[in-house]
């Protein structure tokens, strides 16, 4: 599996099972960078491997351009992104 930076994740693993995340940016093929803007914000991202990570299919289109473009991300930015995820709790 190959995520993407600005693609909406939810974890399957560990403590933040079941919440969901944005990648801020690959490392290798098993590990990502993620935040969410609450409790993982965008100064400490969480190292977290990619086989405890589920795709939603859904992509934060507005954080992965600034990504894309080297922009700052914010906590906000990404609290909008997530905010209509909350809702659906599928892991």
């Amino acid at each position: 599996m190959e995520l993407h930076a600005g693609e909406i994740v939810s974890s399957k693993a560990g403590r933040d099972k079941g919440k969901y995340f944005v990648v801020m940016e690959t490392i290798d093929a098993q590990w990502v960078m993620i935040c969410d803007g609450k409790l993982r914000k965008v100064d400490r991202p969480k190292k977290k491997k990619i086989k405890h990570l589920a795709k939603t299919g859904t992509t934060a289109a507005y954080v992965a351009e600034k990504l894309k473009l080297g922009e700052r991300v914010t906590n906000p930015d990404l609290r909008r992104a997530l905010s209509g995820m909350e809702n659906n709790v599928d892991v």
